[in-house]
Protein backbone atom coordinates (compact mmCIF):
# COMPACT_ATOMS: atom_id res chain seq x y z
CA UNK A 1 0.00 0.00 0.00
CA UNK A 2 1.24 3.48 -0.83
CA UNK A 3 1.16 6.23 1.11
CA UNK A 4 -1.15 8.02 -1.01
CA UNK A 5 -3.71 4.97 -0.88
CA UNK A 6 -3.10 5.40 2.96
CA UNK A 7 -4.53 9.30 2.60
CA UNK A 8 -7.03 8.12 -0.05
CA UNK A 9 -8.79 6.04 1.64
CA UNK A 10 -10.09 8.00 4.81
CA UNK A 11 -10.59 10.88 2.42
CA UNK A 12 -12.98 8.85 0.68
CA UNK A 13 -14.75 7.63 3.57
CA UNK A 14 -15.33 10.88 5.30
CA UNK A 15 -16.75 12.06 1.28
CA UNK A 16 -19.23 9.29 1.41
CA UNK A 17 -20.48 9.84 4.88
CA UNK A 18 -20.92 13.57 4.07
CA UNK A 19 -23.36 12.87 1.33
CA UNK A 20 -25.28 9.87 2.93
CA UNK A 21 -25.68 12.60 5.94
CA UNK A 22 -26.74 15.04 3.09
CA UNK A 23 -29.25 12.51 1.44
CA UNK A 24 -30.48 11.20 4.75
CA UNK A 25 -31.18 15.42 5.76
CA UNK A 26 -32.91 15.78 2.25
CA UNK A 27 -35.27 12.89 3.36
CA UNK A 28 -36.41 14.35 6.32
CA UNK A 29 -36.95 17.39 5.24
CA UNK A 30 -39.53 16.17 2.63
CA UNK A 31 -41.09 13.91 5.87
CA UNK A 32 -40.95 17.44 7.32
CA UNK A 33 -42.59 19.09 4.40
CA UNK A 34 -45.28 16.22 4.00
CA UNK A 35 -46.03 16.42 8.09
CA UNK A 36 -47.03 20.41 7.59
CA UNK A 37 -48.83 19.55 4.79
CA UNK A 38 -51.22 16.86 6.22
CA UNK A 39 -51.38 19.01 9.68
CA UNK A 40 -52.56 22.30 7.57
CA UNK A 41 -55.23 19.68 5.73
CA UNK A 42 -56.40 18.40 9.08
CA UNK A 43 -56.40 21.37 10.93
CA UNK A 44 -57.86 23.61 7.74
CA UNK A 45 -61.00 20.59 8.22
CA UNK A 46 -61.65 21.94 11.47
CA UNK A 47 -60.01 18.89 13.50
CA UNK A 48 -58.82 19.26 16.91
CA UNK A 49 -55.32 20.55 17.29
CA UNK A 50 -54.11 17.53 19.12
CA UNK A 51 -55.19 15.00 16.37
CA UNK A 52 -53.72 17.37 13.62
CA UNK A 53 -50.69 17.38 15.71
CA UNK A 54 -50.71 13.53 16.35
CA UNK A 55 -50.91 13.40 12.57
CA UNK A 56 -47.92 15.48 11.80
CA UNK A 57 -46.06 14.01 14.50
CA UNK A 58 -46.59 10.13 12.71
CA UNK A 59 -45.42 11.80 9.37
CA UNK A 60 -42.34 13.70 10.87
CA UNK A 61 -38.77 12.66 11.45
CA UNK A 62 -38.27 11.26 14.74
CA UNK A 63 -37.63 14.42 17.69
CA UNK A 64 -39.66 16.87 15.33
CA UNK A 65 -41.68 19.77 17.18
CA UNK A 66 -44.86 20.83 15.38
CA UNK A 67 -46.65 24.01 15.67
CA UNK A 68 -50.17 25.14 14.97
CA UNK A 69 -51.05 28.51 14.28
CA UNK A 70 -54.81 29.40 13.82
CA UNK A 71 -55.87 32.85 12.94
CA UNK A 72 -58.29 35.25 10.82
CA UNK A 73 -59.10 32.08 8.56
CA UNK A 74 -56.15 30.98 7.92
CA UNK A 75 -54.19 28.16 9.48
CA UNK A 76 -50.48 27.56 9.62
CA UNK A 77 -48.37 24.74 10.96
CA UNK A 78 -44.57 24.63 11.59
CA UNK A 79 -42.72 21.47 11.06
CA UNK A 80 -39.04 21.89 12.89
CA UNK A 81 -36.35 18.73 13.01
CA UNK A 82 -32.66 18.21 13.68
CA UNK A 83 -30.58 16.43 11.25
CA UNK A 84 -27.62 14.50 12.45
CA UNK A 85 -24.53 15.63 11.08
CA UNK A 86 -21.32 13.06 10.70
CA UNK A 87 -20.23 11.76 13.59
CA UNK A 88 -19.34 14.81 15.55
CA UNK A 89 -17.13 16.12 12.54
CA UNK A 90 -19.77 17.81 10.81
CA UNK A 91 -22.77 19.65 12.74
CA UNK A 92 -26.38 18.82 11.89
CA UNK A 93 -28.56 21.28 10.18
CA UNK A 94 -32.01 22.59 11.48
CA UNK A 95 -34.85 21.60 9.23
CA UNK A 96 -38.29 23.42 8.61
CA UNK A 97 -41.34 23.29 7.05
CA UNK A 98 -44.35 25.26 7.26
CA UNK A 99 -47.61 24.88 5.09
CA UNK A 100 -50.95 27.50 5.37
CA UNK A 101 -54.27 26.64 4.33
CA UNK A 102 -57.57 28.62 4.40
CA UNK A 103 -60.07 27.53 7.43
CA UNK A 104 -62.62 25.61 5.48
CA UNK A 105 -65.88 26.19 6.30
CA UNK A 106 -68.15 24.05 8.52
CA UNK A 107 -70.69 21.82 6.69
CA UNK A 108 -74.33 22.65 8.37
Amino acid sequence: MTAELAVAIPVVVLVLAICAAGIAAGIDQIRCIDAARAAARSAARGDPAVQSRELALQAAPPGAGVEIHRGSGVVRVVVTARASGVGGLVPGWQLRAEATGPVEAAAS
